[in-house]
């Protein structure tokens, strides 16, 4: 069988994407091994059909992690057995590369994202030039690969010459269990820059429900202080990072789900996340920001209402909107319980297997 190591900088227990990636292939007869990292706060691994390993590191961010992770997996690469090595996203490109020139091997690019172009880069010259670079020098160099959107795969093929094929990030269907909504406005997803908390927060002031906000990132901190400064600490909670399972069930009572991305460089404004299908598959209705790869779903299945400005009046307007219009709120929930029976990770995964098979 065909060995694949999948190399990520994330902890696996709650990367749902390499999951279902790493489980597609698994059950398709090849050999997986998926490549993460390991905090001190990491909880035991769970149990799937792929093998998983977690690396160590002493440090925990910025430009020490990179280079302190990227040796560390560049020299497992080295001493583990593949026929291919996958990078996901531009953090991990580096040890693939390197390690399929020493060993041989095919080497193939998951671009979840214009890596350069997100909001905590943009803002920062100099480590936006050093990223440039990496995809300057390494992306002509990886011809095989895919992406979440067209608009990405354009971008490349524009740039760097390669053709990428599109694999969207759908969920897996699963039944849903009938939970009566427990009322709350959720989002869910990494508490980064751009995601618009500089906004909601303050919106949350006059909307007629609760906020949950599952998962953690590098905004966290300005987080809190922002519940502190508007005293939003009965209504605005932080719950962390969720296990793939539970956060399921959490969906499924929500009221609301949120897909908020500040205009602010230009891997916010194509950006395709997760959790607008993770909303969908649920068959709750969502708030979502009306950028063209979103726009362009949801004027075909339209489960998610629309904002064109996320700021503070008008994410507030319309989330009570939501919650007070019971005509546009029963439509936008019959959408998606259609649209889940075609935007599923059971027909996505069709074109990613196809696409391992050609190699």
């Amino acid at each position: 069988m065909k060995r694949i190591i999948f190399t990520v900088t994330n902890d696996l227990n709650y990367d749902q994407r390499m999951q279902r990636i790493a489980g597609s292939l698994s059950a398709q007869g090849y050999q997986v091994l998926l490549v993460g990292r390991k905090r001190a706060s990491s909880t035991i691994l769970s149990t799937r059909t792929f093998q998983q390993k977690r690396l160590f590191c002493f440090f925990e961010k910025g430009f020490l992690f990179y280079a302190e992770y990227n040796l560390r997996l560049l020299a497992f690469l080295l001493l583990t057995r593949a026929d291919i090595v996958c990078a996901i996203d531009l953090d991990t490109i580096m040890p693939c590369y390197f390690s399929s020139i020493i060993k041989k091997q095919k080497r193939v690019y998951d671009a979840h994202e214009l890596f350069t172009e997100q909001a905590e880069i943009i803002h920062r010259p100099r480590v936006q030039k050093i990223w440039s670079q990496i995809e300057a020098f390494v992306l002509p160099r990886f011809p095989l690969g895919y992406t979440v959107n067209q608009f990405i795969a354009d971008h490349f093929k524009t740039k760097y010459g390669v053709s990428y094929t599109v694999i969207r990030n759908m969920p897996l269907s699963y039944p849903l269990n009938g939970y009566a909504s427990e009322g709350y406005i959720l989002y869910q997803g990494a508490v980064n820059e751009g995601r618009c908390f500089e906004s909601l927060i303050p919106a949350m002031q006059s909307v007629n429900a609760p906020l949950w906000i599952c998962g953690t990132g590098s905004f966290m901190e300005q987080t809190r202080q922002l519940i502190q400064q508007y005293r939003l600490e009965n209504k605005v909670f932080l719950n962390g990072m969720i296990a793939p399972d539970q956060l399921q069930t959490i969906t499924q009572k929500a009221a609301i789900g949120l897909t908020l991305f500040s205009l602010y460089g230009l891997n916010q404004y194509q950006s395709l996340g997760n959790r607008f299908f993770d909303y969908m598959m649920a068959g709750i209705p969502q708030l979502c920001v009306n950028y063209p790869q979103y726009q362009k779903i949801n004027l075909e299945h339209g489960f998610a209402h629309m904002i064109d400005e996320p700021d503070s009046i008008s994410i507030a307007r319309e989330l009570n909107k939501m919650l007070s219009d019971r005509v546009l709120y029963r439509e936008l929930q019959q959408n998606a319980l259609k649209a889940r029976s075609v935007l599923n990770w059971e027909q996505e995964e069709l074109k990613l297997v196809a696409f391992y098979n050609q190699l």
